[in-house]
């Protein structure tokens, strides 16, 4: 099986090639984009300016903060105690936030101090494999797993199916021999298909060349305000020792110019036309309505105020595509997420289980969107009918499973 793997530096030059298109996607998220400056309608002096825009983060999160996973149903394995042991609020957040950004983020699998599995959330910057397609397992793996304050890998990990070895500055200096029978790397993918197993980010090239359009639009729209604000004025007939403080003139509510030597006044003032703001609005709003169309989010979530929506049903209507790409995301992140388990049972007991073991087990999740008062009662009528029709096909656990509910002990 050794012979088999393509080794450590062959995954460190895959990591590096790839890491490059990650890091920009992050860099949209946080807004800490540069966009390119067109040179036509800048002024020198404001070619710095730059007004960012969150609607990258906006798109990421519209998914991932209905991402709520509550458990594993049929839990044979006990992987329920292992993620409440690895502070699970925080890790089935960050995992799934860090594959929409970066189409794939990675559970990494250890030991802690007692022997108990410790899970720890990578980003798609610092880790990378070679996948099974069929299990959506890796081969094997590497991991950077500490960094030098020049961003330069400090401590590795190239895991394996038998072992996984550390090193140290590039020497290999521990190895941690297991029998899980997998690498202790797991990936969690956003949108894989088979031409990219390690997915899609949701910030598509589409959404960062639109946020750029966007951005420079909102640039001349700044400038232009000034213009719009102070707008430029003209004079002709004045002498040409004439001076003038320009300052007071724009400002002041009334201006006096007296005659010349020959008892003449042939000053005229003018003004040119006023710019309009108007074409910069209606061009961010159509960039917003493009961008709310690739993302499934709608205009009145990019701060477009539009009508109101009455209900939580109207809410959900209006948010379809939101809900099936979230819809998406629940059912290949609870995949991760169970093969993580799985792999952290085989690792806290010391013992190979097949994954035939968990076909029973199923990712549970909380519902997409919470119901109001109102549709609580429509589901509880449905509910009522389908048990008279059929006794017993609806249980608390559908309930549950449909309203978010948890009832009562």
């Amino acid at each position: 099986m050794q012979n088999e793997y393509r080794g450590i530096e062959y995954l460190r030059r895959k990591l590096n090639a790839k890491a490059i298109r990650v890091k920009k996607r992050y860099r949209f998220y946080e807004m800490k984009y540069q966009v390119r400056d067109l040179g036509i309608s800048t002024p020198p002096k404001l070619r710095a300016l730059s007004n960012p825009l969150g609607w990258c983060s906006r798109a990421v999160d519209g998914i991932a903060d209905r991402l709520i996973f509550r458990e594993f149903r049929n839990d044979v394995l006990g992987m329920n105690e292992i993620y409440q042991r690895n502070n699970p609020d925080v890790l089935f957040d960050s995992a799934g936030l860090s594959a929409l950004i970066a189409a794939c983020s990675f559970l990494y699998i250890s030991r802690d101090e007692d022997g108990y599995p410790r899970i720890q959330v990578i980003d798609g910057a610092n880790a990378t494999g070679v996948i099974d397609d069929t299990t959506n397992l890796l081969k094997e793996g590497y991991a950077i797993l500490q960094k030098d304050d020049s961003g330069k890998p400090l401590m590795e990990a190239w895991l394996t199916a038998e072992d996984t070895q550390y090193y140290y500055q590039g020497k290999l200096y521990r190895t941690d021999r297991h029998v899980a029978g997998h690498p202790l790397l797991v990936p969690v993918i956003y949108r894989p298909d088979a031409s990219r197993p390690f997915g899609h980010s949701c910030i598509s090239r589409s959404c960062m060349g639109l946020v750029e359009a966007a951005v420079r639009t909102v640039k001349r729209a700044e400038i232009s305000a000034e213009f719009y604000s102070f707008p430029q004025r003209w004079a002709t007939g004045l002498a040409q020792d004439y001076e003038m403080d320009k300052w007071q003139a724009a400002m002041t509510s009334f201006l006096t110019v007296t005659k010349d030597e020959d008892g003449e006044n042939g000053v005229q003032f003018g003004q040119f036309a006023q710019q309009s703001m108007a074409p910069h609005n209606e061009q961010l709003r159509s960039l917003a309505a493009t961008f709310a169309g690739e993302t499934g989010l709608t205009l009145d979530d990019l701060g477009f105020a539009s009508e109101n929506p009455t209900s939580a049903e109207a809410i959900k209507a209006k948010h379809d595509d939101l809900r099936l790409r979230a819809r998406k995301a629940q059912r290949t992140f609870g995949t991760g997420f169970l093969n993580a388990g799985f792999l952290a049972a085989s690792l806290r007991d010391d013992y190979t289980y097949r994954r035939e073991a968990i076909y029973m087990t199923k990712p549970m999740w909380e519902p997409i969107f919470e119901p109001d008062a109102s549709s609580i009662g429509l589901i509880g009528d449905g509910l009522i009918k389908l048990n008279q029709a059929v006794p017993g096909f609806a249980t608390k656990e559908t309930l549950r499973d449909i309203t978010g509910i948890e009832p009562g002990v």
